[in-house]
């Protein structure tokens, strides 16, 4: 009888999950109201700061439950809700004030040592890190258009994704930095960006076709590129912790976070470009 191996069921449940996903994320960003597409966002910001602070202090529930995490994620999720709201600058109040309290946090249990001194940096690089990227996300959003443009960055980011996963499968041979994800190959990186260009040009042609080819190709490139550092970046955090996934919320994908590390560093780049050129011209 046939048995299927790990990397086959393994397989199976990434495209499950996909195809599962796929529906719902169509009826979040394409019919919820903005302030409902912010609210399920700042969910998605909490449920990712739990496996961040959680791959950061290696499951201890005594650290990922202090004062300092906990009002990060509380402040991450507000901020998320004020750019549902185009509020700018409460967005740059929740930061300040984040700053002050977990500054006062670390008054009251610093003793001499520098672990908690590391506890805020922890918690800031946080609050920039996840809730700040997927705001503008929100941000993003809430411009004309802006339903297409999150589906723009989701293509491109989720199209380099996988082919960088088949690519790197099948053809990869050199690695990419094997200190920080020995699986990851210069052939994976190369096949992600090859995605990126053939799935973002299809999409611009049929959705964006006001875009110029020449500005779009070298936006594409630089989004997936951060992606793909994104991508690293989070793979980087487990490898310290010694942690594969950030959770199990999504078979086949792990937790939130790994399915959006790329997203979280694509988003600033997507909404760089729409603002500063896109918006003129679309």
């Amino acid at each position: 009888m046939f048995k299927m191996g790990n990397y086959t069921r393994m397989h199976i449940k990434r495209w499950l999950t996909s195809l599962v996903a796929m529906p719902i994320l169509v009826i979040i960003i394409s019919f919820f109201p903005l302030a409902l597409f912010a609210t399920f966002i700042a969910v998605v910001s909490l449920v990712a700061g739990w496996e961040y602070f959680y791959i950061i202090y290696s499951g201890n529930a005594a650290r990922m439950y202090a004062p300092i995490p906990l009002f990060a994620a509380l402040c991450g999720a507000a901020m998320v809700f004020a750019a549902g709201s185009s509020r700018h600058d409460l967005m740059i109040l929740i930061i300040l004030f984040a700053v002050i309290f977990v500054a006062v946090c670390s008054l009251f249990a610093f003793s001499g040592e520098k672990e908690v001194l590391d506890r805020v940096e922890k918690a800031l690089q946080f609050i920039v890190y996840i809730p700040l990227s997927l705001a503008t996300i929100v941000l993003l959003r809430a411009h004309p258009q802006g339903d297409v443009w999150v589906y723009f960055l989701i293509f491109i980011i989720f199209s380099g994704d996988v082919g960088a996963f088949y690519v790197g499968t099948y053809f990869g041979r050199h690695k990419l930095a094997p200190d920080i994800s020995p699986k990851k190959t210069i052939e994976g990186a190369a096949g992600g960006i090859a995605a990126n260009l053939v799935v973002g040009l299809v999409f611009k042609v049929l959705f964006l076709p006001s875009l110029p080819f020449g500005m779009t190709t070298v936006f594409i490139i630089l989004a997936g590129a951060a992606g793909q550092v994104g991508d690293l970046f989070e793979s980087e955090l487990k490898r310290v912790a010694a942690i594969k996934d950030s959770g199990s919320i999504l078979p086949g994908h792990g937790g939130i976070l790994d399915r959006i590390d790329a997203l979280l560093f694509a988003t600033p780049v997507v909404y760089l470009f729409y603002i500063f050129y896109a918006s003129a011209i679309t």
